[in-house]
C-alpha cells in the first residue's frame, strides 16, 4: 500500500502571529526589571544606588506593560484584562503589577523601608506570574511544556543580576565583589533550566520547523550567552583588579542573551500544534493503521 500523502497548509503546524515583538517586549521588560529590582535590593550600597536601580527597574516593567497594551487590538479597553483573576494568569500579572510598580516607586522616594522588600517580593511573584502565561497556552508546544516556567524565572534572575551587576561596575559607591559569583551561580541554573526544558521538549515531541529554530539556537545560546559571561566572570573572580571591567560585560552579555532567548522562544519557535488523528480509521475490516502527527519530529 502506498504511503499516506498529508496535505499541508493548515493541518500541519504553522506559526502563529498575534504575540509578536510586543508580546516578547512584555517577557523582556517584566523578566529585566523584576529581577533587578529584586538584587537592587540586595546589591545597592547606599540608597542613591538603590533609586537608580529601582527606577530603571520599574522602567523596563512598565516598558514591557506598555508593549503588552500597544498589542491589544483596542486599547482603550485594555481595563478587561484585570476581570478574570480565576482563570487567567495575564490576568494575575497585571494585578500584581499595580501594587509592585506602586511599592516601588514608594521604595525610591523613601529611600528604604519595608516597601523596598515588598517589591523585591511582588517582582518574584510577577516573574513567575510571566513564566505560567506562556504555559498556559496550551496551543503552542515551545510554550506549554512546564519546564518552561523554571526556564523564565532563572533568567529572569540571570538578567537581573546582570543589569545589577553592570549598574553597580558604573555607579559610585562599593561594587560587591559577591555580585559576580551570583551572576555565576545564576548563570549554571540557567543553562540547566534550559537543558532540562529542551530535552523536554524533545521528549514530548515538537513541531519540525520549531526544532528547526530551537536546535541550533541552543547552540549558539549556550556558546555566547552562557559560556562566554561564564568565562568572564570566573576570570573576574582570578584578576581582582579587573573585576568591574569583565563583570560589567559578562553582565550584559547575560542580560542580551536572555532577551534573545525569550524572543526566539515567544516568537520564532512559536508553532502552534496543527492536527493529529490517533489513528486512521479503515472501511469495513480493514486493518486499523497507526495515527499521524503531520508536521512534527522524530
Amino acid at each position: 500500500m502506498s504511503e499516506i500523502k498529508i496535505p499541508t497548509g493548515r493541518i500541519t503546524p504553522w506559526q502563529q502571529n498575534n504575540w509578536d515583538w510586543r508580546a516578547a517586549g512584555n517577557f523582556i521588560g517584566g523578566g529585566s526589571g523584576s529581577g533587578l529590582l529584586f538584587f537592587a535590593t540586595l546589591a545597592a550600597g547606599n540608597v542613591d544606588a538603590y533609586r537608580v536601580m529601582a527606577l530603571v527597574a520599574l522602567a523596563l516593567v512598565g516598558a514591557g506593560l506598555t508593549c503588552v497594551w500597544l498589542e491589544i487590538g483596542r486599547p482603550l479597553r485594555a481595563i478587561n484584562v484585570f476581570f478574570h483573576p480565576q482563570t487567567s494568569w495575564m490576568t494575575r500579572e497585571a494585578i500584581v503589577s499595580v501594587p509592585l510598580l506602586l511599592s516601588g516607586l514608594i521604595a525610591v522616594w523613601l529611600g528604604g523601608g519595608i516597601f523596598v522588600g515588598v517589591a523585591a517580593v511582588l517582582g518574584v511573584v510577577f516573574l513567575y506570574c510571566q513564566g505560567r502565561i506562556l504555559q498556559a497556552s496550551k496551543g503552542i508546544p515551545a510554550w506549554c511544556e512546564p519546564k518552561i516556567v523554571p526556564l523564565i524565572l532563572a533568567t529572569g534572575f540571570v538578567e537581573g543580576a546582570g543589569l545589577a551587576a553592570l549598574l553597580m561596575a558604573i555607579l559610585p559607591g562599593e561594587n560587591p565583589r559577591w555580585l559576580a559569583s551570583v551572576l555565576l551561580g545564576a548563570l549554571i541554573l540557567r543553562r540547566i533550566a534550559w537543558m532540562v526544558y529542551f530535552k523536554a521538549l524533545l521528549k514530548n515531541g515538537l513541531p519540525k520547523e520549531a526544532l528547526a529554530v530551537l536546535r541550533p539556537f541552543g547552540a549558539r545560546f549556550e556558546m555566547h550567552g552562557q559560556l562566554a559571561p561564564e568565562i568572564l566572570i570566573v576570570s573576574a573572580i582570578f584578576y581582582g583588579e579587573a573585576v568591574p571591567g569583565l563583570v560589567f560585560v559578562a553582565g550584559l552579555v547575560a542580560a542580551l542573551a536572555g532577551w534573545w532567548l525569550k524572543f526566539t522562544i515567544v516568537t520564532r519557535a512559536a508553532y502552534n500544534q496543527g492536527y493529529s488523528l490517533p489513528f486512521l480509521p479503515v472501511r469495513g475490516q480493514g486493518e486499523v493503521k497507526p495515527g499521524v502527527k503531520p508536521g512534527w519530529g522524530d
